[in-house]
């Protein structure tokens, strides 16, 4: 395994700005990505209060279903007495969802790791799962390659309420027969059954979208000592309770704050990443149709299309005796976490890292400044195929990610045309257009029928030289259908839909290819975060 890295050309503009414009990080943060922000932010955390015990003792009775390790066991005593620790989040996906939640997780780790050997405190990694999003539609699918191409496949099972991740049940006979399939396209390698038989096992142990997806991350990283918690856990909803209040006490204020920063966000060019509303609630309840929405209007907290209508003290009385029949929104998670949490930092992707640009003022209504922003790095793996199709063609994969293969392929099919051939095709249909136009001054003197039947005559030899012209073609890129391949492999599995591998595919792709020492041999890499883009030859 080989580490290079590259300069990708950064397309979003809030991470241009994140990276490179001071003005912008304190204008939208509280702490620039820099080593002297570490100390400062451990003080601010040790100013506050924090349920340490309880929530050690809720992490370790959500992981125990799936194992605990000897090194999360130490994690969570820490927690429980005066780690701090880095964390990032993502929904669950099926075989864990795209590579970037590996990447997430992997960034979460070895900052934690270099951050407790800095500072020298005990800093824990952990992944927050987002279990209580309930739009089933972003996670229920896997993209597989084939031909050159990123191919889609869904999990059919439909689920007609808006259930979140962590209460949808999967059928186990129809995703015991969607991994399969989805095992078949990857096709077979030394490493092909332990691994489906792995996730076949976990499929038949869980029965949630989130069991599942935490039970294969757990599996994965079980050796780093990585925590778990699922947002809609009930015990954790329970310790949120007083948080709850918070939220709903000062929902007027928080909502005026964020649709105030969102606007200035907005006015200086990087769009609305929320799209708030100064109604919003910015909570959900946890209703009998599943998970809706709430705002505030004429005092009450309302979802019009459900009929639900709460007083203020209704919501703090649900927040307060039955808090899992509340939920977070995309603006209010952040600062959750950080209420449940002793956050030294939080890893995010580009997405992330922009609705929280508009949360600062937010954090300092509830008394507490913003973590450290880490964005998690981005890697594409190269496979030994991939790697030897790229030095057989002089390519890099920044000529893959850049287009130039794009224009290669379309310069070798200009190449393989048959000038002569192509000329005699043009050739023969000047002659008979020529021809034809002879019949026609006879057709003239027969009649408008036979000037028809003329045309469609002409316009059927025409055809048939298109036809023959196509098929020429067709020979020739047959007869070269290896080389055009090997320009479809290296789009497909380096840049598939013009977008980063990390976005599409998930790492079982790889562990079926490399093997089960994949996550630790990616570990052992000596990376650094420093914004560049990771390329791994496996």
């Amino acid at each position: 395994m080989e580490l290079e890295v590259m300069a990708l050309q950064e397309k979003n503009k809030v991470m241009q700005s994140y990276n490179n414009d001071k003005e912008f990080l304190h204008t939208f943060f509280d702490y620039e990505n820099e080593e002297s922000s570490y100390p400062e932010r451990l003080r601010e955390l040790a100013d506050r209060p924090f349920e340490r015990r309880r929530l050690a003792e809720i992490i370790r009775s959500f992981m125990e279903p799936f194992g605990i390790s000897t090194i999360a066991d130490k994690h969570i005593v820490e927690l429980s007495e005066n780690a701090v620790v880095s964390i990032g989040g993502q929904q669950a996906g099926i075989l864990t969802g795209p590579l970037y939640s590996v990447h997430k997780a992997i960034t979460v780790i070895l900052l934690a790791k270099k951050q407790r050997e800095a500072l020298g405190v005990p800093v824990v990694p952990v992944f927050w799962v987002a279990g209580e999003d309930h739009d089933l539609n972003e996670i229920n699918h896997v993209y597989t390659e084939m031909e050159g191409r990123a191919v889609k496949h869904q999990y059919r099972e439909k689920f007609v309420l808006k259930l979140m991740a962590s209460d949808a049940e999967y059928d186990k006979k129809m995703m015991t027969s969607f991994v399969k399939d989805i095992f078949g396209k990857f096709g077979e390698t030394a490493y092909t059954k332990n691994l489906k038989d792995d996730v076949l096992k976990a499929v038949e142990l869980e029965d949630t979208f989130t069991h599942f997806f935490v039970r294969l991350m757990n599996g994965l990283f079980k050796e780093e000592g990585l925590l778990f918690i699922d947002s809609a856990f009930k015990p954790l909803r329970e310790l949120e309770s007083s948080y709850f209040v918070r939220l709903i006490e000062e929902s007027e204020q928080i909502a005026e704050m964020i649709s105030n920063k969102e606007e200035l966000f907005e006015q200086k060019g990087y769009g609305s990443p929320l799209g708030t509303e100064i109604e919003a609630a910015n909570l959900f309840y946890v209703h009998d149709t599943g998970r809706i929405l709430l705002s505030r209007k004429d005092g009450y907290f309302v979802n019009d299309s459900s009929g639900i209508r709460f007083s203020k003290a209704d919501l703090l009385r649900i927040a307060t005796e039955k808090p899992w029949l509340l939920s977070n929104n995309v603006a209010t998670r952040p600062l959750m976490q950080d209420m449940v949490f002793p956050v030294l930092a939080f890893v995010g992707g580009p997405g992330e890292i922009a609705y929280w640009s508009i949360l600062k003022e937010a954090f300092h209504h509830l008394h507490m400044k913003m973590p450290i922003i880490v964005p998690r790095m981005s890697m594409t793996l190269v496979t030994p195929q991939v790697k030897h199709l790229l030095d057989e063609n002089s390519f890099t994969v920044e000529d893959v990610m850049s287009g130039g293969v794009i224009t290669a392929r379309e310069q070798f099919i200009s190449g393989l045309n048959d000038e002569r051939f192509d000329s005699v095709l043009h050739e023969t249909e000047e002659l008979l257009g020529k021809q034809y136009e002879k019949i026609a001054e006879f057709a003239d003197r027969q009649g408008p029928t036979m000037q028809e039947l003329l045309q469609k005559n002409l316009r059927f030899h025409t055809k048939q030289l298109d036809f023959l012209k196509g098929k020429a073609e067709e020979a020739v890129l047959l007869k070269h259908a290896t080389a055009l391949r090997a320009f479809g492999i290296l789009e497909g599995e380096l840049f598939p839909d013009d977008v980063l591998q990390e976005r599409l595919y998930p790492p079982y792709t790889y562990l079926n290819k490399y093997g089960p020492t994949l996550i630790q041999d990616l570990l052992r890499l000596p990376f650094e975060m420093d914004g560049t883009h990771k390329i791994i030859y496996l």
